[in-house]
């Protein structure tokens, strides 16, 4: 078999089969292109060529799925492209190696998360895992355009079918029909533009496509307890076994502050002399320290408390360990369905403040 020849389907096809090594036959007509013969019989097209200083082979495809005249035009593309200084088998190569959006998911969530406060970090790991890697996780960080990022938007406000809280029957779970969540989508918006940010400084891509995303009109959760609904926490409240718990409740309704706030709240950070509360900027969401006043029923609550934990830190401590902060107050006394509350959240008490004194919502 000759080593140069003018390349046709006829001496593809007729090419004898070497035991134990694989060829070469070379074409005359484009330099470096050829067809390889494989020692299990297989042919496939090449290139061959060099570029900086270095001999490369590049496979064009195998035959007979790319005809003899098909691979020598792609040889000719290729060849001028070479001429040109470019490098085709190392720009393939680099685009096998180019990070994936779930690589940058996964260095964002090692490397920046850990800043973040532990919720926010939690919420926006499920942000990423849950709405945006099922769509994005295989794709390119540098194929990734703004239109893109305004279609996985525009699905995630669109919302998706839960399943209904009530039980109807037995076990069975219907599906609600999917509700807007156009705040849910500007979050992850948020998310996107910080993380292309970082791909940006880490040199995985030239621009940031979420730098103007366009963000949806919001509208604030605005429920408020009626006196009736507020009479049927109270007495809940007092029926609960976990009255730690309840007290808990009951601050948030006198002190319009968030239940993580009053959780972590300490005895050091109340002045009954000024009759004020120092809440630490590591508890609160600004970041800030906030000092607001406290009524006559949050003092002597505060006392009440004081002289029966003597030896604890924290206001409402953990269960049998006063050591620790409480962790969570979602007791079944405070679920909805328990209550009555079909539609209240836990949040709602921050708006009803004002209308503890009313309804007797007394401390214990």
């Amino acid at each position: 078999m000759p080593k140069r020849i003018r390349l046709n389907e006829k001496s593809v096809r007729e090419a004898p089969l070497i035991k134990g090594r694989d060829y070469q036959v070379f074409d005359t007509e484009v330099r470096g292109f050829a067809i390889c013969k494989y020692r299990s019989g297989n042919r496939a097209f090449t290139l061959d060529y060099r570029s900086a200083g270095r001999h490369r082979r590049m496979t064009i495809g195998r035959w007979p799925e790319w005809s003899t005249t098909a691979a020598r035009e792609r040889a000719k593309e290729l060849r001028r492209e070479i001429d040109a200084g470019a490098d085709p088998l190392g720009d393939r190569e680099q685009g096998r190696d180019a990070p994936r959006f779930k690589d940058l998911i996964d260095r964002y969530i090692e490397e920046h998360l850990p800043h973040l406060a532990p919720t926010n970090a939690s919420d926006q790991k499920s942000m990423l895992r849950k709405l945006v890697e099922p769509d994005w996780g295989n794709r390119l960080v540098a194929e990734i355009t703004p239109s893109d990022v305004e279609k996985l938007l525009t699905k995630i406000a669109a919302g998706r079918a839960r399943p209904s809280k009530a039980k109807p029957n037995n076990r069975a779970r219907k599906l609600q029909g999917s509700k807007p969540t156009p705040i849910r989508a500007n979050r992850t918006g948020e998310v996107l533009r910080k993380m292309f940010t970082l791909a940006v400084g880490w040199k995985w891509r030239a621009d940031n496509p979420a730098s103007g995303f366009r963000r949806r009109l919001e509208n604030e959760r605005e429920r408020f307890l009626s006196k009736e609904e507020i009479g049927k926490l109270a007495e809940a409240l007092d029926a609960a076994e976990d009255q730690r718990a309840a007290t808990i409740i009951r601050m948030c309704l006198l002190t319009g502050a968030r239940v993580g706030e009053v959780r972590q709240a300490r005895f050091e950070h109340f002045n009954l002399e000024l009759g004020s509360w120092s809440k630490p900027a590591t508890t609160t969401k600004q970041r800030k320290i906030h000092r607001l006043p406290i009524s006559a029923e949050v003092g002597a609550n505060h006392r009440r408390f004081r002289a029966r934990e003597a030896l604890a830190f924290w206001c409402w401590h953990q269960p049998r360990q006063a050591t620790r902060a409480r962790s969570s107050c979602q007791r079944p006394f405070w679920r909805p369905r328990h209550v009555g509350l079909w539609e209240a959240a836990s949040q709602d008490c921050q708006r009803d403040a004002t209308l503890h004194s009313e309804c007797g919502l007394g401390c214990r």
